[in-house]
Parts: structure tokens; sequence; C-alpha cells
């Protein structure tokens, strides 16, 4: 800065408010000063700018995977706010494991991240506790946190699922099968619920053989769709509990003679060329809304946790509106 100073002939309190787009310098001014940086090729030290401020303007996003479609734009909704706040991103991905979540998270808070917005993969968060009480804010989204009280960003996974089981009973299915994640993730057991909740307003029993909760992999899904939409008495439709489950469920089902009837979970690549019916939740939403609840803690709001819930959509494209066999 001082080599800056001596090019530009001003004085070091001047390139400093230049370099930190503070105000008080004339145009001409800070265009001498800018000319200067650019031919001396100054870059700001960060380091020394954090130990003297306190802040590393930075902060960390823990997802599920990086390669989900689902976190491709919540990701990006999450760089835009933190852009916008001067901040840089470092995400991660849990790979839907709890120890590598904590150890993820916790890398971060040892790097002097200003703040964390995590997709749990665990459900026992109080080892964030004491980065919290340090000053660490933290945003939890599609999933609540576990046993400690935080800022979450939910989409409405019980009342998609509730309207998008609810649309295939309208269409005149009675025997309607669901295909979800594991049981421990809340975003699977919140479906389910929604899923028996239109049942049982529709009056319709469930047969135990119509659920199958469980891994996401092909293998799996292909295996209980298969079991679902075979025997004497099949099922007429599927809820697709994720948009993993529904690729591999309109791969399974593609040139059945009988047409099953399917709605998804989370909105998928090329659904609107293949006609598939769909709840769609905003991802894009889902990151700006928690990081934009993240920016707010770190300019000093000290609210109470707050426990947002954000709407679903059901976009009706003809694979939810196949009617049953006669």
């Amino acid at each position: 800065m001082k080599d800056v100073a001596a090019l530009a002939g001003v004085g070091l309190k001047t390139v400093s408010r230049v370099v930190n787009g503070e105000p008080g310098v004339t145009p001409d001014t800070e265009r001498r000063v800018q000319e200067a940086i650019d031919s001396l090729g100054f870059r700001r030290n960060d380091s020394a700018r954090v130990l003297r401020k306190g802040r590393t303007a930075s902060v960390g996003l823990v997802l599920e995977d990086l390669a989900d479609p689902f976190y491709g734009p919540l990701s990006r909704a999450v760089e835009e706010v933190a852009r916008a706040h001067g901040a840089l991103l470092i995400n991660g991905s849990s790979a839907e494991n709890p120890e590598r979540e904590q150890e993820l998270a916790l890398a971060l808070c040892a790097r002097r991240v200003d703040g964390l917005i995590v997709i749990p993969a665990g459900t026992d968060h109080r080892y964030l506790e004491p980065e919290i009480k340090a000053g660490v804010a933290t945003v939890f989204v599609d999933r609540p946190a576990g046993r400690i009280d935080a800022d979450v960003v939910l989409s409405d996974s019980f009342g998609g699922s509730r309207d998008g089981v609810a649309h295939l009973i309208a269409h005149g299915h009675r025997r309607i099968g669901f295909i979800g994640d594991q049981p421990r993730i809340h975003t699977a057991t919140e479906r389910l619920r929604g899923y028996r909740a239109a049942m049982e307003d529709a009056g319709l029993d469930v047969d135990p053989s119509w659920v199958s909760l469980g891994p996401t992999a092909p293998d799996r899904v292909r295996e209980a769709v298969t079991a679902m939409v075979s025997g004497p008495e099949p099922v007429t439709a599927l809820f697709a509990g994720n948009n993993r489950v529904t690729v591999t469920a309109v791969r399974t089902l593609a040139g059945r003679p009988d047409p099953v009837a399917l709605v998804g979970f989370d909105d998928i690549e090329l659904a609107d060329l293949l006609g598939i019916t769909v709840i769609a939740q905003d991802a894009a939403a889902l990151g700006r809304t928690a990081a934009e609840r993240l920016f707010r803690r770190l300019d000093g709001f000290e609210d109470e946790p707050a426990h947002v819930v954000l709407d679903t959509r059901l976009i009706p494209r003809g694979s939810g509106e196949i009617p049953p066999p006669a």
C-alpha cells in the first residue's frame, strides 16, 4: 500500500478508502489510485484483513451431494446473495453421511467462515453449539437441525406430498404406491406423512406393500417399483418421494403395456418433454431465503430462530393424469 500511495501521490488512508470502497475520495484521485494498483499488481492481503476486522467475508455451504441437480440452483442462489454482501462461498458435500457432515462443517469453522448454511445429514447438531456461541451464524436448509434450536428454511414436504397423492386420487386411483428415501431423513418421513394423510382423507386404506423407504440407489428403487406394479392386485399409480426415485421409476415403467400413473416430488430435467407430473419446490428460493437469513444474523439481528416453510407447486404434465385401468 505504501508503494501504491507513493506512485499515486496520495496518503495511505486514501489508498485504504479506495481498496475498501469507502466514501471521501474524488473521482480523479480514485482513478490515480486504481491506475497505481493496476500498474503494481497490488492484491489485498485478506489474512491481514481478517486479523484487523475479525471477519473473513466467507460463508460455508454443506450440501448433501453437489452432483444432485436439485442443489445446483440452491447453491447458485446462496452464492449470489453472498456475492451481493461481498462474501465468498465455500461449499462441499456430506454424501448423506452424518460423520462427514460434521467433519466438513467443523473444517469450515476452523477456517473461520463467518457463517454456515447446512443441509443436514445427521440428527444431532450439538457439535455446532460452541461454534454458534463463538459467533458463527448458522442456518439449516431443507431439513431442520437436530437437538439444537436454529434458523431453518424448508419446503412444504407434507403439503406437497398430500397434494400430489390427492391429485392421483382425483383421477380415479385407489391403489397408490409410495417410494421414498431413507426413513431417518426428515423430508422422507414428511412426504410419507403427506401420502398417508391424502389416503386417509379419501377414506382409503394403505396396504403395507404399497410403501417402500430406503436408499435411492437405482437397483433398490427398480425392485420396489417392479414389486408394486406386479401381482394380482398391483398399484395403478405411484408417488415418487424425490427426483432420483422419479428418474428410476420412469425408466422402470417405460414400455409397460399397462401404463401406471406417476407423480414425482421435485422437478427433473426434461420432465416437461417427457410429460412427468411433479410437485415442484423452488430450490433457488430455499437457497436465497436461507442466505438472506444468514446475512441478517451476520448484520447483528438477534431475534428468535425462524422456521420458514416455502410452498410447493403441482405441475400436471400427463403422467399423473393417466386413469386407472377399466
